[in-house]
């Protein structure tokens, strides 16, 4: 049986989002129905609604979200009805090459659900991310939800599920920040400020937050940013390596997608450090590095996928964090709002006022 609920639906390139009703099957094998409670609005679902994602129109968007299981189809295991879950957008398959040689994290032949949800017409909708999180329910591979503690609001934990994972995990799993550390993170909005916390709680000794903005600079120092760089008016690679006795810090990472953002952090890093891209750029754009220099300065240049996370065992680490007081989810949600809403907080989004709205059902 198919159930009819209401889901934001980006029907064209460009044009601006609507709230129409769709319909989301029953779960088959191996799938979960997942009535969802919250579900933050991204940068990603904003590139899926420009085209700059692929063309396969109409979206159901929304993807970093929280809910509880409504019903499992048959074989699953992982999860049961009424389990709170986030849901993830990578399900590690664990039989391709990269799941083999003990790297699920880059699995190639993540799961999703083998069943489409359509608009009432029968049109088959792509879901933002394998996910479609911007309805009250959306079908998903059981592999996708994630049981984690219930005591964490569901705006906060949602947020795991995409951009907090993402920053996070480009500090702990791909920078390998350590102890002692000194990192620079260019681009603090909801990413970037998850990866000076992940800086912060790994033990970095210095971590410059760098922006173009003063608001999202103020919000990196309550993530735990030392310093902050104001680029419009401050050169900030010779102001790290000011800040730095001159070398450079030893993780720099990127949270913009920008070829500008990434050369300066390029730049901005110790011989041997690492340049950590995290941001999302557009198909269009290219960089340009005379070789020399990536030889010479050595180290690694790196690309974070989700942040290189296992969600299986980095979703419910990071929700204990929370609960424990460590890491404050609750700081990234600058608003709740409806689901008709969602237009709108694109806007917001644009002109950098929040670090997240979430739609709450």
């Amino acid at each position: 049986m198919a159930h009819q609920v209401n889901g934001v639906v980006a029907l064209a390139k460009g044009a601006p989002v609507g709230l129409v009703p769709i319909l989301v099957p029953d779960p088959g094998p191996g799938e979960a129905l997942i009535r969802v409670k919250a579900c933050g609005v991204c940068h990603t679902d904003l590139h899926y609604r420009e085209g700059a994602i692929n063309d396969n129109f109409p979206f159901l968007l929304g993807h970093e979200a929280s809910g509880t299981i409504e019903s499992v189809g048959d074989g699953v295991a992982n999860v049961a009805p009424g389990d709170f879950v986030i849901i993830a957008w990578r399900a590690p398959c664990g039989a391709c090459r990269s799941c083999l040689r003990g790297a699920p994290w880059y699995c190639f032949a993540s799961r999703n659900a083998s069943q489409p949800m359509t608009l009432a017409d029968g049109t088959p909708l792509s879901p933002a991310l394998g996910i479609g999180a911007f309805a009250e329910l959306t079908l998903v591979d059981a592999a996708q939800a994630v049981k984690v503690s219930p005591q964490a609001s569901p705006e906060a934990a949602g947020l795991v599920g995409c951009g907090i994972m993402a920053g996070f995990g480009a500090a702990m799993n791909t920078g390998n920040v350590s102890r002692g550390d000194s990192v620079a993170v260019f681009g603090c909005g909801g990413v970037g400020n998850a990866a000076i916390a992940g800086a912060r709680l790994a033990g970095a000794h210095t971590i410059i937050g760098v922006d173009l903005d003063d608001r999202k600079l103020t919000w990196a120092k309550e993530f735990g940013a030392t310093h902050t760089i104001n680029a419009t008016s401050i050169d900030p690679v010779e102001e790290i390596r000011r800040l730095t006795g001159g070398h450079g810090v030893d993780v720099a990472i990127e949270a913009v997608g920008n070829p500008l953002t990434y050369e300066q952090a390029f730049y901005a890093r110790d011989h041997a450090g690492t340049v950590v891209l995290v941001g999302v750029p557009s198909p269009n754009m290219k960089i340009e590095l005379p070789l020399l220099e990536i030889f010479g300065r050595g180290g690694s240049l790196k690309s974070s996928w989700y942040g290189d996370c296992l969600p299986s065992r980095d979703f419910p680490m990071l929700i204990d964090l929370h609960l424990q007081g460590r890491l404050d989810l609750q700081r990234f949600v600058s608003e709740t709002i409806g689901i008709g809403d969602v237009e709108e907080a694109f806007h917001k989004m644009e002109r950098g006022e929040v670090l997240r709205s979430v739609v709450v059902f």
